[in-house]
């Protein structure tokens, strides 16, 4: 048996899409499909600061191994945030970009990013990349060089560091183990405990939080609105269009960057149509709001919405209520939110660890990283117990500690 072969690989479609998605293990976001979807879009590419370097490791030419990785010439889309530290080294005469990164684009959602075979193999997957950010070249076990990620003008800096975003607890505890450094932040998930219908959640929520809801859910239909979830092996390209200009449209809204485009919509509702839901809203029969969840069987994830039209009540109705309804009527265990949103506290959702591993080039700026790290995570265990204390539930005291990010 020959030793195992790393390579880069640019563009996904010369991996086969059975090979990647037998390691993917079912997560929807790390699927051949849906980056793929990202890059026949124009969505990562070197023109949006995502340059895919794809870190794949082959065995007998059978791929046992994959990285979604990236080098990055900025840090929008990531959604953990580091422009304070692109700033620090700015203010020091340093280059923070080129960076690699370890995540999917424009998706705050936990789960595995080194897809592997064994866990030797998640470990050689970690240590290339390490090798790769460090030196920006990647070297085989006979120091043949592989790839080189610089061009003539950056090789100078070098690539500051290397960030992987949102990791299953598996995949944390391998970085930490090969001396990454560690971040923790908060989401809030919905969990199905076997409720037989949202009145029956509805039930198990406190008082105040009942009547809430109630009231919110009430204001939509009095002012006419009318929710349908369409399934993606039944939703049209016609819907899927509004659904772009819906999030296109809120986006531009809010002043928000360029991230994702009808493109990569239509091509995900094509590809994967079992693992996407989208809600829609409409009003004296003209469709005014959408928003899109990727399902598998045992997750909901809220990913994007947008409207047309404001109403009370209508954005929570979108992207929560008509999920929750759905994750109840599939026997669908947990709901993921998304990214941040203390407000969802009050609407049964409950707090939820993730994780981000880094290594940063610099001894200096790391030792201070490492540092900031540690007073950011005393803070949010601060944060933790207040929560704790403003559980939705009747009667019922939460404990971060049991609610780790389990994600595989």
């Amino acid at each position: 048996m020959k030793s195992p072969t790393l390579k880069i690989i640019a563009d996904l479609a010369d991996i086969s899409a059975a090979e990647w998605d037998a390691l993917a293990g079912g997560n929807p976001f790390v699927s051949h499909a849906y980056l793929h979807a990202l890059q026949q879009s124009g969505c990562t590419t070197a023109q949006s600061g995502w340059r895919a370097q794809f870190l794949t490791l082959w065995q007998d030419e059978r791929l046992v191994g994959g990285m979604p990785l990236y080098l990055k010439d900025n840090s929008f889309g990531e959604h953990v945030f580091d422009f304070a530290w692109a700033d620090a080294y700015r203010q020091h005469g340093l280059r923070y970009y080129p960076k690699l990164v370890c995540g999917v684009p424009f998706t705050p959602v936990g789960g595995v990013r080194l897809l592997a075979a064994t866990a030797e193999v998640r470990v050689k997957l970690l240590r290339a990349a390490l090798q790769y950010a460090k030196e920006g070249r990647l070297y085989s076990e006979d120091t043949t060089l592989i790839t080189s990620a610089l061009s003539l003008q950056e090789s100078e800096g070098g690539i500051s560091s290397l960030h992987c975003l949102f990791m299953s607890e598996a995949d944390a505890q391998a970085a930490r183990a090969e001396g990454m450094m560690l971040r923790q932040d908060v989401q809030f998930h919905w969990q199905n405990r076997g409720y037989k219908n949202f009145e029956d959640f509805l039930a198990a929520l406190s008082r105040d939080k009942r009547k809430r809801i109630k009231q919110e859910r009430r204001r939509v239909q009095e002012a006419g609105i009318r929710l349908e979830c369409v399934t993606g092996d039944v939703a049209t390209r016609e819907q899927w269009k509004f659904f772009a200009s819906c999030y296109a449209h809120t986006r531009q809204t809010h002043h928000s960057p360029p991230a994702l485009n009808e493109d990569f919509f239509q091509r995900i509702g094509a590809a994967m149509p079992q693992h996407t839901l989208l809600v829609i809203a409409s009003r004296a029969g003209k469709m005014i709001a959408s928003a899109l969840n990727i399902v598998t069987n045992e997750v909901l994830y809220g990913r994007s919405w947008g409207a047309f039209e404001f109403h009370s009540g209508l954005h929570f109705e979108a992207c929560y209520y008509q999920a929750i309804e759905f994750c109840i009527a599939h026997g669908i265990k947990t709901f993921e939110g998304g990214a941040g949103g203390e407000h969802k506290l009050a609407r049964g959702f409950l707090p939820v660890t993730t994780r981000s591993a880094h290594w940063l080039a610099h001894p200096q700026f790391a030792r201070a990283v490492e540092d900031y790290l540690q007073r950011e995570s005393d803070a949010l265990s601060g944060y933790v117990g207040e929560l704790n204390e403003r559980s939705p539930f009747k009667g019922e005291y939460h404990d971060l500690r049991v609610a780790a990010n389990k994600n595989g």
